[in-house]
């Protein structure tokens, strides 16, 4: 299946597709970032990179690809809860209403189509914008709210996806006209070899339900934290990971601490190591407990203090390290950042991108149909599964 990429990123979408074990091929991806397309480049070097305004995109252009579907996930920050959320009012949403102003007039060898944003984006006019555009030119579609927790994986990041395809293309499932918060299609443990959708679905996913059976003393949802930390590294090189002393003097009861065991993270984003508040997670390796007996000490600690900043800094906390937080975001040990790209440009580029494997999923789903897929498809899965 020959798919185009926009808004590529540092290659999310292209991991996802390549993890959902459908067989693909990007024609070409897109997108106006130029450290983005660095890095992108540095991992696929031999997909067609555009680099330029989306909105230069033509409908022959797009034609000539002979393009079967589009993944894409467009600028949040018209969305985005911290953002003013001017909407289709926003010149960053502009390259999503040309694109949707393309797709009417596209060959119909162009069926499928995937969407992701912010939580937020279902209640927007640009969302809207997409659903009529789909409707006017007969495709079906589902959307969704999800999160990586969902699916065993131990990071909340609440994502709006759309699913689409032309009919007479029908999906696996039962459309339902309300945006849905879990798949419509259960996972499940299963050692069988059937194909149906929910199986593959199933094996797709094993990998990270594994894990939670590796360490299910509580019965938890998603495995611990621990299974994504950076070992064998040097305490000098974790050092530079280490919270300043500013952040824990003045702003230490803001931050979301998690330790190793712990099976949950809250969303990274963009701004992470910048600002404090809501923008991820920090490992304390001596665990939660430690912090807050070591802080409830007999005695009175001024926050704030040279008291206080010792006490804290004898914990560790530390940021998660680039290399943890792309695991916690499902991309491969074979992505890779090059080398002359910062530590403050990878947690923006990371903060910026997708979970892979919940859009490999949601790839999977969007081109099953009627409970089997296309052959070759299932043996690309099993192929793939092998060599894993």
């Amino acid at each position: 299946m020959r798919v185009l990429e926009l808004y590529s990123g540092i290659g999310g979408m292209h991991y996802a597709l390549n993890e959902s074990g459908v067989g693909v091929e990007v024609v070409a991806a897109a997108d106006i970032n130029t450290l983005a397309n660095l890095v992108y480049r540095h991992n696929f070097p031999g997909t067609r990179l555009i680099q330029r305004n989306i909105q230069s995109l033509t409908v022959k252009e797009v034609d000539d690809m002979r393009v079967e579907m589009i993944v894409m996930s467009p600028p949040c920050q018209p969305f985005t809860r911290v953002g003013l959320k001017k909407d289709v009012s926003d010149v960053r949403t502009c390259s999503l209403l040309h694109v949707l102003a393309l797709l009417p007039d596209l060959k119909d060898s162009f069926r499928y189509l995937l969407v992701e944003n912010v939580k937020g984006f279902e209640k927007s006019q640009a969302r809207d914008n997409i659903i009529s555009t789909l409707d006017s030119i007969d495709f079906s579609y589902q959307e969704f709210i999800l999160s990586p927790s969902q699916f065993s994986i131990p990071n909340t990041r609440h994502r709006y996806y759309l699913v689409a395809k032309r009919r007479p293309l029908v999906f696996c499932f039962e459309n339902a006209r309300s945006v849905l918060n879990e798949l419509p299609i259960s996972l499940h443990d299963s050692s069988s070899k059937d194909v149906s959708v929910s199986n593959l679905l199933s094996r797709l996913n094993l990998k990270h339900r594994s894990l939670v059976n590796q360490h299910n003393t509580d019965k938890s949802l998603c495995y611990p934290v621990e299974q994504i930390l950076e070992t064998g590294q040097s305490e000098e090189h974790m050092a530079q990971f280490r919270v300043p002393d500013k952040v824990l003097g003045r702003h230490v009861k803001l931050l979301d601490i998690v330790e190793p065991s712990s099976t949950r993270s809250c969303c990274f984003t963009k701004a992470y190591t910048h600002y404090v508040e809501g923008t991820g997670s920090v490992l304390c390796p001596a665990g939660t407990n430690a912090v807050v007996r070591e802080l409830k000490r007999p005695g009175v600690i001024e926050p704030g203090s040279e008291q206080q900043l010792e006490v804290l800094r004898r914990l560790g906390l530390r940021y998660f390290t680039e290399r943890e937080i792309a695991r916690l975001m499902c991309f491969p040990e074979v992505f890779t950042f090059p080398q002359d790209v910062s530590r403050r440009q990878k947690y923006r580029l990371l903060g910026n991108s997708i979970n892979v494997h919940v859009v490999a999923l949601l790839i999977l789903l969007l081109v099953s149909e009627a409970e089997q897929m296309n052959f070759v498809s299932i043996i690309s899965i099993l192929v793939s599964e092998a060599e894993r």
